[in-house]
């Protein structure tokens, strides 16, 4: 039997997998972590359950996009540095290119009214997806009275602009780690994912190496690359390697996938630096929940845009283009050097107990995180400006909550349907 699971595919067999999986990967993180789990463990029997589980809580401990990250972790699992190389790359390269397109219409016709009804239908269906995230989220995650404490504290310090949420994470995460020193319950539920025994399918161990350290190095290369070369063309101040800096320090605080880095994205480069507005962010998210892919590639069409709202020196399109390349290569990029980096240690050290706590305060700050950017969204969607959304707007994102939790519509036809209203209604 192969360490990874019952049968080993070919790197042929594996890569066209991953390469379908780009094309039809919807529905968000929750979605992209089903498929995977329903082709490589039940259906192609590729890797082992428990084997896939352990990934899976460890990515879930990681900052940036899980479901890229486990399907890496797959890749490396089977066929290594190459294989997970492989499975990374195509998991989020049909997702850049279609958001590459739609983000350019956006800025061509993005003021023609039918395309403004169009984004007006598809806001509150986005609202909808995230109310809807919130609730499976917390029904997955809130089993105790402390889980549940934890969220409703993450969501009053955001609200209150306490603390960032890289600090908000941290914190999470230290006090799970301190309930587990001092062994005290409350976090520990028998049904939390991070139970499942993590038995090892074989004597197997890896090995760290030479290799290892060159593998390392060269992710830590290829992340910065790109940066360096901006500062060195365009200067500090163009918009590109201010972009590739930023979004180089968002890569290693992004907990929780794109719901929850969403606030502190849009504080950031709607608040503060003024690359794009508010409305805008939400045609964004409602663009990336349109294409296949992590939903965290939202953060190229931020990147798209505030270099087209910014080029400096350079034609637009040109400029636009290149924020979209360094966003999307410093978003996704970091995500590599953590699985190759960590996985080896996370097979060599199953079973650690600790991490069930540090994993549960977490998560159940991230779902008090996803709160607040329910909040945020409803504020502009629901209730803007001080008046009420017409009630078509209302019908829209109701219907897109309980057809994502009650009806398991697929998102795709949720975001046409509502594109559809949003036209027929304002056109």
């Amino acid at each position: 039997m192969d360490p990874a699971g019952v049968g080993k595919p070919t790197v042929a067999e594996a890569s066209w997998f991953w390469l379908k999986l780009g094309f039809i990967s919807f529905g968000g993180p929750a979605g992209q972590i089903a498929i995977l789990h329903t082709e490589l463990v039940q259906r192609r029997r590729w890797v082992s359950e428990n084997r896939f589980l352990y990934a899976l809580n460890f990515c879930m401990l990681l900052p940036g996009p899980e479901a890229q990250q486990l399907a890496t972790y797959m890749g490396w699992l089977m066929h290594g540095v190459r294989g997970g190389v492989i499975a990374g790359g195509l998991f989020v390269l049909p997702s850049a290119l279609f958001l590459w397109a739609l983000s350019y219409a956006y800025v061509l016709w993005g003021t023609v009214p039918a395309v403004k009804a169009a984004f007006a239908g598809l806001q509150p269906a986005v609202l909808g997806l995230v109310v809807a995230a919130v609730y499976q989220m917390g029904r997955r995650v809130l089993r105790t009275p402390t889980h549940v404490g934890l969220c409703l504290g993450a969501f009053v310090v955001l609200q209150l602009k306490l603390v960032s949420f890289p600090v908000l994470v941290g914190l999470a995460g230290m006090f799970g780690w301190v309930v587990w020193r001092r062994k005290v319950g409350g976090l520990e539920s028998p049904r939390h994912p991070a139970i499942e025994d993590p038995q090892v399918d074989s004597s197997e161990r890896f090995r760290l190496s030479g290799a290892w350290v060159t593998t390392v190095v060269g992710c830590l290369c290829l992340w910065w690359l790109p940066v360096v070369l901006a500062y060195g063309w365009l200067g500090p101040e163009h918009m590109v390697f201010k972009q590739g800096l930023f979004f180089s320090q968002t890569a290693m605080v992004t907990f929780g996938g794109a719901y929850a880095v969403l606030p502190y994205v849009a504080e950031q480069a709607v608040e503060r630096h003024g690359w794009l507005n508010a409305g805008q962010m939400l045609d964004g998210l409602g663009l990336a929940e349109s294409t296949p892919g992590p939903l965290i590639m939202v953060l190229q069409f931020v990147g798209f845009l505030g270099a087209w709202n910014h080029p400096g020196n350079l034609p637009a399109i040109a400029s636009a283009t290149l924020g979209a390349l360094i966003t999307t290569w410093v978003t996704f990029l970091p995500s590599f050097l953590w699985i190759f980096g960590g996985a080896p240690f996370v097979e060599r050290s199953r079973g650690l107990r600790w991490l069930v706590p540090v994993l549960a305060g977490i998560t159940s700050a991230v779902c008090g995180v996803i709160l607040s950017l329910a909040t945020w969204s409803a504020r502009r969607v629901l209730w803007n400006e001080g008046t009420w959304a017409p009630l078509w707007v209302w019908l829209v994102f109701a219907v897109a909550a309980l057809g994502s939790v009650r009806w398991r519509l697929p998102v795709p036809w949720m975001v046409v349907g509502s594109i559809a209203v949003g036209i027929l209604a304002t056109g």
